[in-house]
């Protein structure tokens, strides 16, 4: 049998099985794209946040504090002492580092045990110290080194330092750029280290259900792993033998309709 006379409808078999192969293949992929799927998109829908819980200062900790009054002198005084302390520390820009017995040293009042506690409880516990000091102080605490890590199939993968203690999954995510289409969004590991040991959490980003996963919430120096699909290997192998694979696949497919046809 002559390929040139092959009737017309050979052809339109041909288009059709290469049609279907490659919507095929693309229904599939995408699939596997797109987060939160079992969102409910005809409505409104609403839930109660009962999966957070605020950080606490834990040794190796990095924190601001700054102290106002209404006592000018007393006030000065303690700046400077706070000035000097933290023109001392290891690196001035990152405050009063947490000690491996949960404390800081502070200016008139020594070491304090900060461990365990949030913010704005040491705050609140640090005004009352220093009552017998300062005239009404007010002092504010922040964390200086909430990091995270994000890696894997993402735009940019880096270590990322949060402004705010409250960071979460998805604001991770978005920190590095979003995940890449060929990562795979079931297949997220979170890594945690908590009281000596470690953790591997599996993640999956194609559920609502992660808004109520206790790890919803990031811990500072928390790592999150993507992992990429087989489709990311297509991505940085050799374009010459992708090109050739293409082809090879695409014969294979014409060679045996012509064979059926023959029949």
């Amino acid at each position: 049998m002559n390929i040139t006379s092959i009737k017309p409808k050979f052809f339109i078999l041909t288009i059709a099985c290469f049609t279907v192969l490659f919507s095929q293949s693309s229904c599939n992929s995408y699939k596997k794209i797109p987060y939160f799927e079992d969102v409910n998109m005809a409505q409104v829908s609403t839930e109660d946040i009962n999966n957070y819980t605020d950080f606490t200062i834990q040794p190796h900790t990095q924190l601001s504090i700054s102290v106002t009054s209404k006592n000018p002198e007393a006030d000065a005084v303690f700046s400077n002492n706070l000035q000097n302390a933290a023109a001392n520390a290891t690196n001035a820009n990152y405050g009063y580092t947490v000690n491996q017995k949960g404390e800081v040293k502070l200016p008139l009042l020594g070491f304090v045990k900060v461990s365990g506690l949030t913010s704005q409880q040491l705050a609140e516990q640090l005004e009352r110290q220093l009552s017998p000091y300062l005239a009404k102080p007010s002092v504010t605490v922040t964390v200086m080194n909430f990091k995270v890590a994000v890696i894997g199939d993402v735009l940019r993968p880096n270590v990322y330092t949060s402004p705010s203690e409250r960071l979460t999954i998805p604001e991770a995510l978005g920190l590095a750029g979003d995940m890449n289409i060929t990562g795979i969004r079931n297949r997220v590991i979170l890594v945690r280290e908590i009281s000596g040991k470690r953790q591997y959490i599996p993640i999956d980003l194609t559920s609502k259900t992660l808004f109520q996963s206790p790890y919803f919430y990031l811990k500072a120096n928390d790592l999150i792993y993507v992992t990429p699909s087989k489709a990311k290997l297509s991505t940085v192998s050799d374009k010459g033998y992708q090109n050739a694979s293409l082809i090879i696949s695409a014969l294979s497919v014409l060679a045996i309709t012509i064979s059926l046809f023959k029949r």
